[in-house]
């Protein structure tokens, strides 16, 4: 498997994530439940299959160069940049599988207080992860490609 083609796709799903995301909360803002839910597990499911795709790309770099990460060629300000966005990326993303679990486990159990409650944490978290983790990707791979 080519798995320089990871990063891409996983980048791909990140933007899904966003676009699903952002239609699950206009559709609760519209009071259209039954989609709400719909996007909103098609979301999870998106995230699912973009942590498998990462943890597939991290041990397949490992096994091709050694190293489990690849190395921010961008220099002065842009390094401060990227691991300031990098760091937070990493922080808040360790918390989106289980946030989004309780989210959605209360919203299928129609406890919408709780589900409120928590939902109005877990979906900035999990926005901002999944946009920043586009970011990451570009900066990494586009921006400051190694030459």
């Amino acid at each position: 498997m080519d798995y320089t083609i990871l990063p891409t796709i996983n980048a791909t799903l990140n933007s899904i994530s966003v676009i699903l995301l952002i239609l699950g909360f206009r559709e609760i803002k519209k009071k259209n439940i039954a989609i709400h839910k719909k996007i909103m597990i098609a979301a999870f499911v998106v995230s699912i299959i973009f942590l498998g795709c990462y943890l597939l790309h991290k041990y397949l770099l490992f096994i091709h160069t050694g190293s489990y990460n690849t190395t921010f060629s961008g220099e002065g300000i842009w390094r401060y940049v990227y691991f300031g966005i990098l760091i937070t990326h990493v922080i808040l993303a360790a918390f989106v599988p289980v946030l989004a679990i309780l989210t959605i486990r209360r919203g299928l159990l129609m406890n919408v207080e709780k589900h409120r409650t928590i939902a109005k944490i877990t979906y900035p978290i999990w926005m901002y992860v999944s946009v920043t983790g586009v970011i990451v990707y570009f900066m990494l791979y586009h921006i400051f490609e190694k030459v």
